[in-house]
């Protein structure tokens, strides 16, 4: 698909917008500063700014609509913006008869808009009508937004002072999952870096413990997250999590979480091992429990895994054990992915996050656009479970949204009895900063709001060994300083 930007440069906007209506295609840009004599052949979009005046023409298919609207006097180039957004919106939706839920709005965490309209004194029901009118969402899907800001607000009112999560990378999984666009490397072709990899992440845990005890950062949750962190040996799960034990202080620790994620790498040893220095948290992720699509999607591990692993997360006396399941995987069906919700909430675990299908340019699904689910299926699945959990007493508390989902669909954490997954809520609303360790960890810095800093690690674990002492520990003397001038100017 062309598209043609006349007179604009509103190129990551506009396809943003695109692209909830055609996720995995593929799209040109081409800058103009007037339009063309004639249009292009296939499918395109013209997208002109014309002094005071937007003008879309899109055409799909054999079916071309021209719409066109005049700004106010004075506009600025983010009225501009919207503008030719929402007309591309209109335009797609009627060529193409898909009714995205969540409307054109395309942030990936839509909680924080709420939140942001309940400080201007806007009322529940406003702030749904507001959604509509603005971005074209539907009523549900701003229900779900309203009860996630209720749910998580006892968990961001308990935030402490000066407070910091703490996030380990082990990027290592048994097999690559056709879906994965992690930075995750296979067991098989890497474990030899495996050794090498846990003794230098524990010279940087000890680095980033010197950030916390030298700012006087207050340690509020933990969170081993992947890959799959299982994929260690008890042996180096013990060796790192014993280093945070010994070098930061936990007495205010309010959460401590390890994903187990692939049932196949779960042991009672391991479990022990994770339960006895610290972690409270678990996660256990088949993402479905139908034996064909998880061959489809390249897991290793069999339905019986899961049950086993599951049953010996429980023995071990986890508080909270979280469940991962995702609609919309290739060969799955309503009737599949309602069953899988079935037997997962039969276990009664206290988090179920439900996410829908994303498809990034990394995965190996993109070679293979047929393999998704279509966007009505996803929507059925998503809905179907939506149903299933309220009605069984699971509160959506955390809430988030990816790029190039099918059906223009969410990420929603489930729990039961407040079981909330603070670790999520404060990620997912940037409330907190994050001083993350290992290949590929964001350390996030938050001062207010408005602004982010960011601290990138090396992407994989081979560059990350090759260039620790050049890159990696000079990184988190950089978060220090930057962290150190952001707390004296609050």
């Amino acid at each position: 698909m062309t598209v043609l930007l006349i007179s604009n440069e509103f190129k990551y906007e506009t396809e943003a917008v695109i692209k909830l209506f055609f996720p995995v295609r593929r799209f040109g840009f081409v800058n103009m500063t007037t339009a063309p004599s004639s249009y292009p052949d296939g499918d395109f979009a013209l997208l002109e700014l014309n002094q005071g005046c937007v003008i879309s023409v899109v055409r799909i298919g054999d079916k071309t609509l021209e719409k066109q609207l005049t700004l106010e006097s004075g506009f600025s180039d983010s009225d501009a913006e919207r503008a030719i957004c929402r007309l591309l919106f209109l335009s797609l939706r009627e060529l193409t008869g898909i009714y995205p839920r969540w409307g054109m709005l395309t942030g990936v965490r839509p909680v924080k808009l709420i939140y942001r309209l309940r400080a201007k004194g806007l009322t529940n029901g406003e702030i749904s009508r507001f959604l509509a009118e603005q971005y074209y969402v539907s009523e549900e899907k701003s229900r779900l937004a309203i009860a996630t800001a209720d749910a998580q607000s006892e968990a961001l009112k308990s935030l402490p002072k000066r407070g910091a999560s703490l996030y380990v990378s082990i990027p290592f999984c048994p097999s690559r999952c056709s879906y994965c666009s992690f930075v995750s490397q296979t067991v098989a072709q890497f474990g030899r870096l495996m050794p090498d990899y846990v003794r230098l992440l524990c010279d940087e845990l000890d680095a980033a413990a010197g950030v916390f005890s030298d700012l006087g950062l207050v340690l509020d949750t933990v969170y081993f997250g992947g890959g799959t962190p299982t994929s260690l040996t008890a042996e180096q799960l013990a060796l790192l999590m014993e280093k945070i034990r010994a070098k930061f202080d936990l007495s205010r620790l309010r959460e401590y979480t390890v994903e187990a994620g692939r049932p196949d790498t779960v042991t009672a040893e391991k479990l022990h091992v994770i339960k006895q220095l610290g972690a409270d948290r678990i996660s256990v992720n088949p993402q479905t429990l139908v034996p064909g699509v998880l061959e489809a999607i390249g897991r290793k591990h069999t339905v019986e895994q899961f049950f086993g692993a599951y049953e010996l997360a429980e023995k071990t006396g986890f508080k909270a054990i979280n469940v991962d399941l995702i609609a919309g995987l290739p060969t799955d069906t309503p009737y599949g992915y309602a069953s899988t919700v079935d037997r997962v909430i039969a276990l009664k675990p206290a988090n179920i996050t439900v996410h829908a299908l994303s498809v990034k340019r990394a995965a190996d699904l993109i070679q293979d656009s047929d393999a998704v689910s279509d966007a009505v299926t996803a929507s059925e699945m998503i809905n179907s479970s939506t149903e299933k959990l309220t009605s069984t007493g699971y509160v959506p508390y955390y809430l988030y949204r990816q790029k190039n989902q099918v059906g223009n669909l969410e990420n929603v954490g489930w729990m039961r009895d407040n079981a909330v997954g603070i670790y999520n809520v404060n990620m997912m609303e940037e409330v907190q900063t994050v001083i993350a360790v290992g290949a590929g960890g964001s350390t996030k810095l938050v001062a207010g709001d408005a602004k982010i800093e960011r601290i990138y690690n090396p992407k994989y674990p081979l560059e990350y060994i090759k260039r620790f002492n050049e890159t990696v520990l000079p990184r988190k003397t950089e978060a220090k300083l930057r962290l150190e001038k952001i707390l004296a100017e609050q």
